[in-house]
């Protein structure tokens, strides 16, 4: 299972750091990412991270302010959101791949719950 937490109401320009905790299972060898969705829109890839070498991948709109990370030893995914735009405001979801390489596009094989971003200007 994955839980994705951390959301909130920022004003454009601010920071927020998005969590996901897996439970259940270690996804400590998987691939992970974070996609997100906005209202009336299709859910699209933000950035991922692999199982073992933690190499990350980023979608052009968020290279450069947005960055992925892991911590292996508490199974915690996280994303930190840095200078963020009013475009930016969606549901954000965690997902974990069955693999540990990351094949874009991103093969999910678990979501978890989203956690809701708004960034008013």
């Amino acid at each position: 299972q994955l839980q994705a937490s951390g959301g909130g109401l920022v004003q454009a320009g601010g920071s927020l750091r998005l969590s996901c905790t897996a439970s259940g299972h270690a996804f400590g060898g998987n691939a992970m990412a974070w996609f997100r969705q906005a209202p009336g829109k299709e859910r699209e890839f933000v950035a991922a991270i692999s199982g073992s070498l933690g190499t990350t991948y980023y979608a052009d709109s968020v290279k450069g302010r947005f960055t992925i990370s892991r911590d292996y030893s508490k199974s915690i995914m996280y994303l930190q959101l840095n200078t963020l735009k009013p475009e930016d405001t969606a549901t954000y979801y965690c997902a974990a791949s069955a693999g540990g390489a990351v094949l874009l596009p991103f093969e999910t094989d678990y979501w978890g719950q989203g956690t809701q971003v708004t960034v008013s200007s």
